[in-house]
């Protein structure tokens, strides 16, 4: 019988899975290295955060964003409200609606730990590729966001 692990490393994996493989491998050392700096963050916690703007974010549009209903994202602001990484305020857009995002304590103390794992892990991964295929792998998946991300514009 054989191994699916062995199956997989054998053949050539399509674009995407590579792609995957490497975000997965991000979004667990940043999130990570938040959990370790004391901050009680889920991974799915995390991709809430990820998506919220600095003037703040209905949760209607992260749930959409983060690909999950608009219950468990209600859920998730709950939980991190609670916390004390995340408010609600007036949406400047339409007084009568909400927006989340990040409290000056998160803004602070935990996005900066987030950034600096970041800026850790691009330098491993352009130490490892070389300088000019980091770049280019960059410029690639900038390009790409054009066709396939439908929150740019």
């Amino acid at each position: 019988m054989s191994n699916p692990r062995n199956d997989n490393a054998e053949r050539e994996l399509p674009v995407s899975v590579l792609m995957f493989i490497a975000y997965r491998a991000a979004e667990n050392r940043i999130v990570g290295a938040v959990q370790a700096a004391g901050f009680d963050i889920t991974l799915a916690q995390s991709r809430l955060l990820a998506r919220m703007a600095p003037e703040g974010t209905r949760i209607s549009e992260l749930a959409e964003q983060a690909q999950v209903t608009k219950q468990t994202a209600t859920a998730l602001v709950d939980r991190l409200e609670a916390s004390g990484y995340v408010e609600r305020i007036p949406d400047p857009r339409d007084g009568r609606a909400r927006v989340v995002r990040l409290t000056e304590m998160a803004q602070e103390r935990l996005a900066p730990i987030a950034r600096r794992e970041e800026e850790r892990l691009e330098a491993e991964w352009s130490a490892h590729l070389g300088k000019d295929a980091m770049a280019e792998l960059r410029a690639s998946l900038t390009r790409l966001r054009e066709i396939t991300d439908p929150f740019v514009g």
